[in-house]
């Protein structure tokens, strides 16, 4: 079997902000240098994690700028693309091009949801504007427009489409890709709470969500899934299970940036219409960061 063109964590980076919620490029950079440490094989930055429709076109392409910097070389970094129509995504990837990106992990177009043609049609578009390597996000949860299987065979001709980031929170696409496509993709799956069936079932990577907070207990995870390890696996996913859910919910981003705030790698400022969580909700999600936090295992 031909190596994946892309494999391992590919962690999906927040945008860290001030608390008058200016764009703060030198937190995002130590986030990053952090995920970097802990052994992961790629960055995706402004995804949906990374609050990509917040953000001004300018302030894109300084994220993308500086990762690149701060990546130096080591690891790919990947921008997400989810402009509101195919002719701005293409812009997008040309601009990312020249400022050092090393590939994409594109959307469908935003707000207007396409039909089976119109998806498609959109992601050729955006492909042929780059000569960039991308990955297609599935996320029918988020986004209401599924790429099933059928469709990734038909997109097989598109030569710089090289991984999917498998997102429809069925496992069961994971096989039915196998059998359809085969192992033309690199396979990645974005849902953090079904990340040991996934690896079971045979992946080749994980954009991973929460693990952002906790990366050095994440890369060991999946470093577990690799190598078979499967009781010390599933022993370190017990504890790992309710941070990972926090990825799941309709406010993950507000989860997720509170707990790399708990962690100390960064602060909760989210851009609105998103708010900072408060009452009973946010004392609900801090005993589930707090209590990972004081049970983290002790890693040899």
């Amino acid at each position: 079997m031909a190596k994946p063109y892309w494999q391992g964590v590919f962690p999906a980076a927040t945008t860290q902000f001030r608390k008058d919620l200016s764009l703060d490029l030198d937190a995002t950079a130590k986030h990053l240098e952090a995920l970097i440490a802990s052994g992961v094989s790629g960055l995706i930055m402004c995804g949906s994690l990374g609050e990509n429709q917040t953000l001004s076109p300018e302030e894109k392409r300084q994220v993308v700028e500086r990762a690149v910097k701060v990546a130096a070389g080591r690891i790919p970094v990947l921008s997400g693309v989810a402009e509101m129509s195919t002719n701005l995504a293409c812009q997008y990837v040309r601009d990312c091009e020249k400022l050092g990106a090393a590939g994409f992990m594109v959307m469908p177009a935003m707000v207007y949801k396409g039909d089976v043609r119109e998806t498609e049609n959109h992601f050729r578009k955006v492909a042929a504007a780059t000569g960039l390597p991308w990955m297609l996000y599935n996320n029918p949860v988020g986004y209401t427009i599924d790429v099933t299987p059928e469709q990734f065979a038909r997109l097989a001709d598109v030569k710089n489409l090289v991984a999917i980031k498998e997102s429809s929170a069925n496992t069961r696409r994971i096989t039915e890709l196998r059998i359809e496509v085969g192992d033309r993709y690199s396979l990645f799956v974005g849902v953090d709470d079904l990340i040991l069936e996934s690896s079971i079932l045979g992946i080749d990577g994980w954009v991973a969500g929460s693990g952002i907070a906790f990366p050095t207990e994440n890369q060991r995870f999946w470093n577990l899934t690799r190598e078979g390890r499967w009781d010390e696996a599933r022993k370190l996913y017990a504890w790992f299970y309710p941070l990972l859910k926090l990825d799941t919910h309709v406010k993950f981003v507000q989860y997720i940036k509170l707990a790399v705030q708990e962690a100390g790698l960064g602060s909760e400022w989210v851009r609105e219409p998103r708010l900072p969580l408060v009452g009973e909700e946010r004392e609900r999600v801090l005993a589930i960061i707090r209590r990972g936090i004081a049970n983290r295992p002790k890693l040899s």
